[in-house]
């Protein structure tokens, strides 16, 4: 497969760049990054995938460049909703090329939230904490929110007991998706981290997955690339395409 890397100057880009440098499978055929082009890069390579990790605000026109441009799309990047998950959706119904996007391409991570989804059946209290570099810029992270979500497949409610009425400091008990209280950690020494957290009386437990290193993203990048060249479907969540 040729892929054009879009934000390969980050460090996510240059371990991209190396992985498909050394890959078999693969062949780069393009770089992009800020001041460049991408739609000049896909004219010229003509790659099978765009596989982008670059910044929310930019979320959308990558994946319409790419698309009209006659590649599918792999993407990292966090921030899509609904609306514009319907949205690629007729792009993709047009163009005939595929798009997969994925809040998290670690196959861990991944399993890690299909774990908490399966034991939010019985747990009524749930809160997420995610640590991540002091660089990345949004929050609370898509896989964050992804888990929350998931979780709320399976239970209607959550945390209906707790009292945190009186707020001494405003903020301190995180953002809310679907009850679930979700605490985000920006610093030095992380990678991507994130830990579940579920309680009932007498017990209480705990899910927690950690990278250590950015090669963690690989094999779920390859997975997704591989499933989507060749079909004109949006996917989103690698969960679509584990064993699981």
């Amino acid at each position: 497969m040729k892929i054009v890397i879009n934000g390969s100057r980050g460090k996510m880009g240059q371990t991209l760049v190396a992985f498909a440098t050394e890959h078999a499978e693969l062949t780069l055929a393009g770089e992009v990054d800020l001041g460049d082009s991408l739609a000049d890069v896909v004219s010229q390579t003509r790659p099978d995938i765009v596989v982008d990790f670059t910044r929310p605000e930019a979320r959308m026109e990558t994946v319409r460049t790419a698309l009209e441009g006659g590649a599918s799309a792999v993407v990292g990047t966090t921030g899509f909703t609904p609306e514009d998950r319907e949205e690629i959706g007729g792009w993709v119904k047009r163009t005939g090329k595929g798009c997969f996007i994925a809040p998290n391409f670690q196959i861990g991570n991944v399993l890690m939230q299909q774990f908490a989804r399966s034991a939010a059946r019985y747990f009524e209290y749930a809160e997420v904490i995610e640590y991540h570099h002091e660089t990345k810029v949004d929050y609370p992270s898509g896989t964050a929110v992804r888990t929350a979500e998931l979780m709320a497949e399976a239970r209607d409610a959550f945390n209906e007991g707790t009292r945190d009425k009186v707020a001494n400091v405003e903020g301190a008990r995180g953002g809310e998706v679907a009850g679930i209280r979700l605490h985000a950690v920006r610093m030095p020494g992380f990678i991507a981290s994130q830990e579940v957290l579920l309680g009932a009386p007498g017990q209480y437990l705990t899910i927690r997955h950690d990278s250590v290193d950015r090669q963690s993203y690989m094999p779920g990048v390859l997975l997704a690339a591989k499933h989507i060249v060749d079909r004109a479907e949006l996917v989103y969540g690698l969960e679509h395409i584990l064993k699981i």
